[in-house]
């Protein structure tokens, strides 16, 4: 019964603390960021590509 007791206590006590919440509000914000950078270096990655592509097929026609 005492064992019960105490097993109750901590878990009120778990979910009393807060302490973790900003945390995860921090990593969801990170996550978020993260996800959104990496979206725009792909997109840019395909535009320069193509850029790239556009010009040296531009300068090998010159060449010729």
């Amino acid at each position: 019964m005492i064992e019960r007791r105490k097993k109750m206590k901590t878990v009120r006590e778990f979910l009393r603390d807060e302490k973790g919440t900003e945390t995860v509000e921090w990593a969801i914000m990170i996550g978020i960021i993260a996800v959104a950078a990496i979206a725009t270096i792909v997109s840019i990655g395909g535009w320069v590509q193509t850029q790239f592509t556009t010009l040296n097929n531009g300068l090998a026609g010159a060449g010729s």
